[in-house]
């Protein structure tokens, strides 16, 4: 199996081996942000746009904690979960040396991208004051693996990789547009384009690498794969809505307007929206490598209401 080979320029240009640590400096003094409002669905709504400053302020930097929290743990419990069987040989399937020395760069940057987004928000924690509330992954993570148990119950190597085949082929609004909004923190910036610039190679190595998975899979499975990958898009972009209504309560709101909020906030309609453009490269390369004409493949999909 041959993926592509982010290998060439890896020694070069992987953020692990040429970005300096990102440091927090006079930011918060100069009122630079901690994330672009435009991000954060709830911000403007009328009850939170009613809050006092320091709370909107607030709602803003437990966003960003949200969200880099996320990345740390998606990265080393998901991710490098399914990297590691490719790198180790136990993928299910035999890859040549070349691939599993790409995998094992592709680890190594993961576990970068985990450590540095702790490392913001410890930095950023620390001078503004402002806590962070504990981020249980646990049940983000229960309900991608029961996407796979039911679609492959007895393929739980090949799960996973589809999982992360599925998440490393989604484009997102925020590592392009977060590096661009200079009213951002410099640091919060500086580690979202390092974190895309890898991205941007992992995303050729899985796209690679799952072009050639799917050529190996038996007829009888290719079924059941195209109906778990539509499982997998939805269970990954679905927003978890825990830690909003959390900071929502901490804001001050009350458990009513904490309800009203999300349920404006997040609508059915844009929700799904939201869903078919961030899955927008990966429905393409499932389509490019023929996984929508299997039987009962391009139903799953539409059923999950990817297509147009």
């Amino acid at each position: 199996m041959t993926a592509a080979e982010p290998r060439r320029e890896w020694d070069e240009r992987a953020g692990v081996r040429t970005s300096p640590r990102r440091r927090l400096g006079d930011e918060l003094r100069r009122g630079q942000l901690f994330f672009p409002p435009a991000l954060v669905p709830y911000f403007d709504h009328p009850l939170t746009g009613a809050l006092p400053g320091h709370q909107r302020t607030a709602l803003l930097a437990r966003h960003l904690y949200q969200y880099l929290g996320f990345t740390a743990q998606f990265e080393t419990r998901v991710v490098n979960r399914a990297t590691e069987r490719i790198a180790g040989g136990r993928g299910g399937t035999d890859v040549p040396t070349a691939t599993r020395l790409d995998a094992y760069r592709i680890y190594v940057d993961e576990g970068y991208h985990s450590l540095y987004s702790l490392d913001v928000i410890d930095q950023i924690s620390r001078a503004s004051r402002i806590t962070p509330a504990p981020y249980d992954f646990g049940p983000f993570l229960a309900r991608l693996d029961e996407v796979g148990e039911r679609a492959l119950p007895d393929e739980t190597p090949l799960a996973q990789l589809l999982q992360v085949v599925v998440f490393e082929t989604l484009i997102t609004a925020i590592l392009n547009d977060v590096p661009k909004d200079l009213r951002v923190l410099t640091v919060v910036r500086d580690i979202v384009r390092d974190h895309a610039r890898d991205e941007g190679w992992h995303h050729a190595f899985f796209s690679g690498f799952f072009r050639e998975l799917w050529a190996r899979q038996p007829a009888a499975l290719r079924g059941r794969v195209a109906r778990c990958l539509p499982g997998l898009i939805r269970s990954s972009l679905l927003p978890d809505l825990r830690p909003v209504r959390a900071s929502l309560a901490a804001a001050g709101l009350r458990p009513a307007a904490v309800e009203d909020v999300v349920r404006d906030s997040y609508p059915a309609g844009r929700v799904d929206e939201d869903i078919r453009r961030a899955s927008r490269h990966a429905v393409r390369l499932f389509e490019e490598t023929g996984v929508l004409d299997v039987p009962g493949g391009r139903e799953a999909f539409e059923s999950a209401g990817l297509l147009r």
